[in-house]
């Protein structure tokens, strides 16, 4: 498949060192506006819309893992940024996982935020079925309940509204087959090919993707970092975004500039 030309935002001097953050399944890139200020203090931070999501194009399915590394590498190309750090949440961690076990030349810095190298397919499958029959509008409210810890949840209803509205705008079909995508990673022989420096993130309440996962991937990467935050569930950036926007800091920063 060709790749298409996602939707995207550029934050930061144009002269800094590029951060590409990548969003989860049925979020947008307005996920990541709680680390976008201060990233973009020290980075040029480019948010954008994975295909079937936001303001992107929703070709037809079914979508490869490898299609969505493909934009990535494509919006890189179009900004003419020759390498990059690359930080992904849920399914935007898969896509970096690819991106850097595939294109290792284009990733300086790795980050991968509750996310994992192979999941369970059934529930993503049913997920994407269900997209079809009655649109991500019918789930968008249990989705999001694994997004953030009740406690949270019940302490900002603005943003689980807002997110609700992010899973309900999602393209049916594009969210049906970026599901489906999910449900058929294996990516655990990819992850000791990564050599870019990484870190991974858990957040210690997920009951999309357990911390499991997350070790799976942080023992399978040579030298990867790990960090959990409690109390986090799936889009632990939202819920900890003072400890989350710090650590990609560090981290990023510590690996190094992107010429």
């Amino acid at each position: 498949m060709t790749a298409v030309a996602v939707a995207h935002a550029v934050a930061g001097p144009a002269d800094a060192p590029v951060v590409v953050l990548s969003n989860s399944l049925g979020a947008t890139r307005g996920m990541w506006d709680p680390q976008v200020p201060a990233l973009a203090e020290r980075f040029r931070v480019v948010t954008y819309d994975t295909r079937g999501h936001g303001e992107s194009p929703a070709p037809a399915g079914p979508y490869r893992l490898d299609d969505l590394v493909d934009d990535v590498v494509a919006l890189l190309d179009a900004l003419g940024v020759r390498r990059a750090h690359v930080a992904g949440l849920s399914l935007g961690g898969m896509t970096a996982l690819r991106l850097a076990a595939r294109e290792p030349a284009r990733v300086a810095g790795l980050a991968v935020l509750c996310s994992s190298a192979r999941t369970d397919p059934q529930g993503f499958l049913d997920r994407a079925a269900l997209a079809r029959a009655e649109g991500t509008a019918s789930f968008a409210p249990a989705v999001v309940s694994r997004w953030l810890t009740p406690a949270f949840a019940a302490q900002h209803p603005d943003l689980v509204a807002r997110l609700e509205a992010m899973v309900s705008g999602a393209d049916d079909e594009g969210y049906a087959a970026c599901a489906e995508v999910v449900g058929g990673i294996d990516l655990r022989a990819d992850l000791g090919r990564i050599t870019a420096p990484t870190l991974v993130v858990s957040g210690a309440e997920d009951p999309a993707l357990p911390p499991e996962h997350q070790r799976l991937i942080a023992e399978g990467i040579p030298g990867a970092g790990f960090l959990s935050v409690s109390p986090g569930a799936h889009l632990a950036n939202l819920e900890q975004p003072q400890r989350v926007t710090g650590a990609l800091l560090a981290h990023l920063e510590s690996a190094g500039a992107t010429p």
